[in-house]
């Protein structure tokens, strides 16, 4: 477990004239669908 977290944290990586590689943990599925379910309407016009 302790692994697989220290792959995907939050890094960035820097190339070299302001550009740089930013990689991020993907999020929860199950969270995700907690969220949707919770407030369907995000993205709706008024």
């Amino acid at each position: 477990m302790a692994e697989k977290a220290a792959e995907n944290l939050y890094k960035a990586e820097y190339l070299g004239s302001g550009t740089f590689i930013i990689s991020k943990p993907k999020r929860n599925k199950r969270k995700l669908r907690q969220l949707r379910l919770k407030s369907p309407n995000t993205g709706m016009r008024k």
